[in-house]
This record gives C-alpha cells, structure tokens and sequence, in this order.
C-alpha cells in the first residue's frame, strides 16, 4: 500500500507576497534593489567565510521583505542542499516543537522537498521535538522564507522545518545543540535560518531603542543576556525561541559572532509615524 506524502500549500500566497508568480519574482527582484536591500541582484561574491545562518523578518514583503533580502543576498553564493528553518508558531495549534517527516511545501515558485533523513535525526536527539504535519499548516514564519531560498538557489535543496509554541530558554537551547548534532558533518551543505520580528507596534524611536539593546546580545552569541533583555526591556520579538535556537546550533557548529546587515522599522520602509514592527538581518559567520 502506498503512503502519501503530504503536501503543505501555500497560507499567506496573495496576502503576505504576491500568488502570481511572474509577480512575485518581480517583487522579490525589486527587494533585493531597494534602498533598505541590499542595493543589488544576487548572487552575491564568493563567500570569504563560513557563513553558518541568518536572522530573517517574516512579515508582509512589502514591509520587511527588503530587510530580508540582505541575508538571502549574502547567503546566495553559498552550496547549501539543505535549509534548517525555525520559527515560532503564531496560532498556537500542535505541539510544543513540531517539525514534519517528510513531504513538499509549495509556493507560487514551485516544490520544496523536506529532507526526512535530518528531520529525524534531530528528533532522535531531542526527547522535545515531535512530528507534527498540523502545527505547520496556517502559519507565515516559514513560509516567507522559501520564495526567497527558490530565488536565491537555483538548484534544488531541502528543507528541515521547526515551528516553536515553547519558546523557553531549555527549549531554545535544546533543539539549537540537536540541529547542531545533526548537521555537524554535513555543515558545509547546511543553512541555517531563525524566522522572527523584533518589536510589534511601539513608538518607532523606542522599537529602535529597545531592539538595538536585544541585537546587541545576538551578534555576541549571549544566549543568557539575550533572555535577559528580553525580558529586562519586555521586547516583543515573536520568535525570540527561534533565535535563540539557532544562535545556540550556529556557536556549537563554530560560529563566533553575529554581523547586524540591516535593521528598520516598518515605518522606517512605509513612512507611517504610527506603531511599528522591527525587522533585523542578521548573519552567523
């Protein structure tokens, strides 16, 4: 008897970017362009370092979306065959880590296998992590990520997709040193990607203030200030789990310092001096 596989359609297609995938590849092309990009198309030069993973905005294209393409155009010379994502679950629906055995997750760009093999190899190092299709079907965290990994890379990869409603410090920590466990031996081929905003809808100057205070304990790999600050100043990241998951995987796996590539607000993109959200992109290295 055969099994199907499951397939994730697309949640946000036609309200976070575009459904229509002649428009898309034009926006995210316009992205990359744009004066809060990176001011150019990838690819970008060859890598002079290991770049192990990024910080990567998750919310509307046309508000974070140019944030975003600074770390996709850094990681865009990079060989990697596999993409580890975590991000934190928005509806609260499923297990507490959830990750998929298997399957594709579709976009207006195509198929994007998910890699089964490092998908169980991180649960079988973590006593947390379940498999859990249902916890991944509404959410946008991860989602937003793929058009831009299909832009970026042309040929295929896979994807190892974790979504957090426990967003603690020994959850965080955990499942970072079972992706690191994982992926030790294949780290070259391997990227890894935290999916979070920063502060929602505060004061543009104090979303400023007040994430500029958390980046500083992520470019130091301070996975401890980090829940500090947190904390200390109540900043309103919603994937801080995510984050902190993948600052613990990419110091296990080598990496020594955080490089802040570009921070704005939504009103810094849109101009509206009402509320804002905070979008960062940030590079592991």
């Amino acid at each position: 008897m055969s099994t199907r596989q499951p397939r994730r359609e697309p949640a946000v297609a036609g309200m976070f970017y575009p459904s229509d995938p002649v428009e898309l590849k034009s926006l995210i092309e316009s992205l990359f362009i744009h004066k809060f990009g990176p001011g150019k198309l990838p690819p970008s030069g060859r890598p002079t370092r290991r770049i192990y993973g990024i910080v990567s905005p998750h919310a509307g294209y046309i508000y974070s979306g140019a944030v975003a393409a600074n770390g996709f155009f850094e990681v865009s010379a990079i060989n990697f065959r596999n993409v580890i994502m975590v991000g934190p679950n928005h509806y609260g629906i499923g297990s507490g880590v959830a990750t998929m055995k298997g399957g594709t997750w579709e976009t207006p760009l195509g198929q994007v296998q998910v890699n089964p093999q490092i998908t169980d190899e991180i649960s079988k190092r973590s006593a947390i992590v379940d498999f859990d299709d249902f916890a991944h079907s509404r959410d946008h965290c991860l989602e937003v990520q793929i058009p831009f990994l299909q832009t970026i890379k042309k040929q295929d990869f896979g994807i190892a997709p974790f979504i957090l409603r426990l967003q603690d410090i020994d959850t965080a920590t955990d499942l970072g040193n079972a992706i690191a466990s994982a992926c030790s031996g294949q780290i070259d081929r391997t990227l890894l990607v935290a999916s979070s905003d920063f502060t929602h809808y505060e004061p543009n100057s104090l979303a400023h203030e007040k994430d500029g205070e958390l980046i500083k304990t992520i470019l130091a790999l301070d996975i401890k200030k980090f829940y500090s600050v947190l904390e200390r100043l109540d900043v309103t990241a919603c994937g801080y789990g995510a984050i902190a998951a993948i600052m613990t995987a990419a110091k296990a796996l080598g990496a020594t310092k955080g490089e802040l590539l570009r921070y704005a607000t939504s009103g810094d993109i849109t101009g509206d001096s009402g509320p804002v959200v905070g979008y960062a992109s940030i590079l592991f290295v």
